[in-house]
């Protein structure tokens, strides 16, 4: 028996950073999306734990133990008082270190998958934790629908269904440590912003345009080139909004629809050949 899971890009819709706890981890209020752009897992039985790593971004991401799909088994194994046994295959299609939260998605799919694989059941608040042991951004990824965040990313609170949206996602062919853009920020702290989501694809980008990602400013100082893709996303036609996800350096532009989207990313494409753009749906 052989199961596949697909491991979704997140969106950080606007991403508020309210305040620093002491232990030096900062307070977030964000509303998250996910795309059916990303990575994809596939399990079958082994007779130990084993990872593959495929895709057009494997080599920059590290194998074995330290990859979070590895420690995701083996930690799920260990709450289950059983051996880790499982042949992965990781498809590693969005960039490492992008804002995007592929590492955490990719967590997520596992723990799900494994699961099936092996015929285990936690009951929810177990597989939260379990989850958050992972990251902070784990426990969202495991629904991977929208959702508000808050706390440093382990509260999540389902969020109304968006509206119909497409998206493109640019990222320059930079990495960014998350910890590095933390270290960086210096703006002052924002208010939670969370609002009610409209029906209308137009009126919901209003509102996330009076929204900003706090960590903008401080990604942009260690990558430039995120100021530039953002320029770009705005002057495409049909944009609806364009914001930068996470803590980059991946960005996004929101559309009414995926014709304009795939247009726009056809175009980008063509404009900067080394960046990489893809077009999806939201959800």
């Amino acid at each position: 028996m052989a199961l596949s899971a697909a491991a979704p890009a997140k969106l950080n819709l606007y991403l508020h950073v309210l305040g620093r706890r002491p232990d030096g981890y900062h307070r977030l209020d964000s509303l998250v999306a996910f795309a059916d752009i990303g990575d994809a897992l596939a399990a079958r039985p082994a007779p130990a734990l084993a990872l593959d790593i495929a895709g057009p971004f494997a080599a920059g991401l590290a194998g074995g133990e330290k990859n979070l799909v590895w420690r995701a088994a083996a930690l799920l194994a260990e709450k289950l008082g059983r051996l880790p046994g499982a042949a992965l295959t990781l498809t590693k299609n969005l960039p490492v270190a992008s804002g995007i939260g592929g590492g955490s998605s990719d967590a997520a799919a596992t723990l799900k998958l494994l699961l099936e694989l092996w015929q285990a059941r936690l009951d929810d608040a177990a597989l939260a934790a379990l989850a958050q042991e992972l990251g902070a951004d784990v426990p969202v990824c495991l629904a991977a629908r929208a959702a508000w965040l808050g706390g440093i990313g382990e509260s999540v609170e389902p969020a109304p269904g968006l509206p119909p949206l497409a998206v493109v996602l640019v990222n320059p062919g930079v990495a960014l440590a998350t910890a590095s853009v933390f270290q960086r920020f210096a703006s002052a702290y924002s208010p939670p912003a969370r609002f009610a989501i409209p029906p209308d694809a137009t009126e919901f980008a209003r509102l996330l345009a009076a929204r900003r990602n706090d960590l903008t400013p401080a990604a942009s100082g260690l990558a430039p080139a995120i100021s530039t893709v953002l320029e770009r996303l705005a002057e495409c036609p049909g944009a609806l909004l364009a914001r930068m996800s996470g803590s980059g350096a991946t960005c996004f532009a929101l559309f009414a629809d995926l014709a304009a989207a795939e247009d726009a990313a056809r175009r980008l494409g063509q404009r900067e050949p080394a960046w990489w753009v893809a077009p999806g749906r939201l959800r």
